[in-house]
């Protein structure tokens, strides 16, 4: 189970002044605002519209060879977008005023490969040792689904995406390893080859799904029980598709055991400014501020 978000220096157990429906009219600047002043810690699913969305992962300098060598292995999983310089909070070629200590909802603590907290800020935790990573999440290329007329169970219904553990195994590197985790979406059978095809034009948000049809066969034995995100319905004339997730490296650091590891929590995704369907995930040199 995860911990509660309720720290003095997050003030998560207090009533919140912006919805997702609120939010999700509103322009990034603002989107990043809220999060930042702590006044929103759910899902970032169909949030900023346009722009690239990250999952995160944190963790010591001694550490980051060996985790990016990972990314490099696996990128259907892991697709790498940015790496902050060791000890500098502000992503600066993934947003002009990016700060990972703050602008993501949501962070889980891991310590020796336990989950141990979720947090709203890791401000009191940060470093001058520490290295942060953001890879591509499936989340960015949602809007485009929906603009091609294919709705999505999880937005319409304000839940997170379900998530699930499968039997494909990642390359290893280091202490890196384990299983492939992929998020699932029900697509109504008639519209499968659209989704596969608008979602190959996103290598940076894992792409193309990596399967579709029987869960079983890779390994989810129960579609309704993810192991993370909330359960989705597959109705009649619908089928489960799963798409690699980001979720990936968080089970590899679980197998890790690092003494500290920080990533977000699934579904809840720092929004980048790269445009959603850029080649190349780095701001152009005028736009860097590296402190």
């Amino acid at each position: 189970m995860l911990a509660q978000i309720d720290t003095p220096t997050t003030g998560r157990n207090r009533t919140l002044p912006i919805s997702h429906a609120e939010l999700v009219q509103k322009p990034l600047a603002e989107i990043r605002d809220v999060i930042r002043r702590d006044s929103y810690h759910s899902h970032t699913a169909g949030l900023g519209n346009g722009f690239l969305q990250a999952n995160i992962a944190i963790m010591p300098s001694e550490s980051a060879l060996d985790f990016m060598r990972y990314c490099q292995r696996n990128p259907k999983p892991c697709p790498l977008t940015g790496v902050s310089d060791t000890g500098n909070p502000k992503m600066f070629t993934m947003g002009r005023d990016i700060d990972i200590r703050t602008d993501v909802p949501a962070y889980n603590i891991y310590r020796d490969g336990k989950l141990e907290s979720t947090v709203g800020n890791i401000r009191d935790i940060w470093h001058n040792d520490l290295v942060a990573f953001a890879l591509g999440c499936s989340f960015t290329f949602e809007h485009a689904l929906n603009d091609a007329g294919i709705q999505l169970w999880h937005i319409n219904n304000n839940k997170t995406v379900p998530m699930f553990r499968t039997s494909i195994e990642t390359f290893p590197s280091g202490p890196f390893g384990g299983p492939m985790v992929v998020s699932m979406r029900a697509i109504p059978e008639d519209q499968l080859k659209t989704a596969i095809a608008i979602s190959k034009n996103y290598p940076l948000a894992h792409g193309a799904p990596v399967h579709w049809g029987d869960p079983a066969e890779i390994g989810i034995q129960d579609v309704n029980l993810p192991d993370w995100g909330d359960p989705a319905p597959v109705e009649a004339g619908f089928i489960p598709v799963f798409w690699a997730c980001g979720v990936t490296p968080q089970a590899a650091i679980e197998q890790a055991k690092l003494p500290l590891c920080i990533t977000h929590k699934p579904g809840h995704m720092l929004i980048t400014d790269i445009p959603q369907d850029a080649e190349n995930p780095i701001l152009a040199p005028d736009n860097h501020q590296s402190n």
